[in-house]
């Protein structure tokens, strides 16, 4: 229980010393003795629930704005109403209180970028682990707590769930926590009250334009850059073109960069496949801190080298040293991203790939990282989604009939369209090109397809389902594991070695 000045401090209005027996934002969950937050949603405005909250006796209501009806009904009802200018940032700081200001008790890291947060993310935490520093995760796949895993629904949390996790994370004895910022996030203040110690900044593209997300690339870009209005240490990509708007009016102590240019602090000095250890694996030599590093990793293409770079400069960045690389290359080695650039251990002569890439920028760097990599074919298979912007599916399908030796096109997500109608949008994109493929709509099926068809030496990569254990059709989220359905299609083949190894990295599938 707190006070409602408590809860208010750093609103800058006046309030008493009532007692505050809840926090709440959802107007469902309005109960006596409450602190109600209205939020206007986008699709229903807390502020309709102000005389609701009085009438059952809510302490007291904070709002953007109250007709007079409502203001009477608060004040006979002896409960608190405070104007204030925007209700998410009050939200984001009341519950930071109400938490006790559990981000201050931890070592923070926040990433945003377009690109590569989740993978960085993951890096950051496996990295760390590696030094002996607990580390908690929140990001667009899982929110790590320390004791349980929970399937992330945003890639930044609502400010309450947030500090609700945070607190849960220094309970658990974490020390560091790593949390990808989106730019939907910082838009609506849902990390405003944390003082990061560093933030990391990846890269910068077109995305996420459209009702209910940016207005436009400024906007997108302006958001992304409000991370370095509160945090301490920066580390910025020094070869992205954005990152001087990103920094301007940053309020940072410190600029670390890194990238492949000469006036990174972190530097690339090469990034090369390596033939020693498997064929995804890339050498990488570097220099810090005046010294040169070498690693050898399991991560292809140039792409990778950022998110490493990125991951490493962050935890050096939060420790405030250099030392120790050898544990954090081993750490880095064992980060293990669901769903981006997941090798499954189904063969000895050829690999196989689940990967996110479901747009036509981030589908064609993977195949160009990985045909570096590649001894024998690319056997690319992916599908799109439905009700969206079918110029995807056309860039798509184009993208995977130049960089790839086959195209498998099957059904993504179909939501409210024929499975079939998107498959010929692909198959009009792939024309473009002499790409060959084949289309088969059930994925499963598909799968199976490419996993018989692939020989000694050949990548098969499943793209753009990803972590993503659902496939939604007619407005109906089914269950379906790519993992799973690999798993079911070695069953079938009675393949016995490649079904232990499958159990052995997924522990779940013994009792598929």
């Amino acid at each position: 229980m707190k006070t409602l000045d408590q809860l208010t401090e750093k609103l800058n209005i006046s309030t008493d010393r009532r007692q505050v027996k809840e926090l709440v934002f959802d107007s469902r969950k309005i109960c006596e003795g409450c602190l109600y937050i209205a939020i206007k949603g986008a699709k229903f405005d807390g502020h309709s629930a102000i005389a609701q909250a009085a009438e059952k006796k809510a302490a007291a209501v904070l709002a953007q704005y109250a007709d007079d009806e409502q203001k009477k009904a608060c004040e006979e009802a002896g409960c608190a109403l405070h104007i204030v200018e925007d209700t998410r940032l009050a939200l984001a700081l009341c519950s930071a209180a109400w938490f006790d200001h559990p981000a201050d008790k931890l070592c923070t890291i926040g990433i945003t970028g377009t690109k590569g947060k989740s993978t960085t993310a993951f890096m950051v935490k496996s990295a760390a682990e590696e030094l002996g520093l607990k580390t908690g995760l929140i990001g667009t796949v899982e929110i790590d707590t320390g004791a349980r895993h929970i399937p992330s629904v945003n890639t930044t949390p609502e400010s309450y769930d947030l500090q609700s996790y945070l607190k849960e994370m220094s309970d658990n004895g974490c020390k560091l926590v790593v949390m990808e910022v989106s730019s939907q996030g910082l838009m609506m203040h849902r990390t405003a009250g944390i003082d990061f110690n560093v933030g990391v900044f990846t890269n910068f593209s077109p995305d996420h334009i459209g009702p209910g997300e940016h207005k436009d690339l400024e906007d997108y870009l302006h958001c992304k850059s409000l991370l370095f209005k509160s945090c301490r240490t920066s580390v910025v990509n020094a070869d992205d073109e954005k990152t001087p708007d990103i920094l301007k009016d940053n309020t940072c102590d410190k600029i670390i960069r890194y990238g492949f240019s000469e006036n990174a602090d972190v530097r690339a000095v090469s990034f090369e496949p390596s033939h020693e250890t498997g064929q995804l694996s890339s050498d990488l030599k570097f220099t810090a801190d005046g010294r040169e590093y070498k690693m050898m990793l399991p991560f292809p293409g140039r792409f990778s080298a950022y998110n490493i770079l990125s991951a490493l400069t962050a935890v050096c960045a939060a420790r405030e040293s250099y030392e120790d690389m050898d544990k954090i290359e081993a750490g880095l080695s064992k980060s293990l991203v669901k769903g981006r650039m997941e090798l499954l251990p189904v063969s000895e002569d050829y690999s196989l790939m689940i990967d996110y890439a479901h747009n036509a920028m981030a589908l064609e760097s993977l195949l160009k990282a990985l045909r570096g990599h590649c001894k024998g074919r690319l056997i690319t298979l992916f599908g799109c989604g439905g009700n969206r912007a079918k110029s995807r599916r056309y860039e798509m399908g184009e993208v995977s009939g130049r960089l790839s030796d086959l195209t498998v096109i099957t059904s993504d997500n179909p939501r409210d369209e024929e499975p079939l109608d998107i498959i010929a949008d692909i198959e009009e994109g792939m024309s473009r090109t002499d790409g060959a493929h084949v289309t088969i709509a059930d994925r499963r099926e598909a799968i199976a397809y490419a996993m018989h068809e692939a020989a000694a030496g050949d990548l098969v990569i499943l793209a753009g389902k990803g972590h993503e254990d659902y496939q939604e059709i007619r407005g109906v989220k089914h269950h379906m594991d790519e993992r799973e359905l690999v798993y079911s299609i070695l069953k079938e083949d009675g393949n016995k070695a490649a079904m232990a190894r499958m159990c052995e990295r997924y522990p779940y599938l013994a009792d598929k």
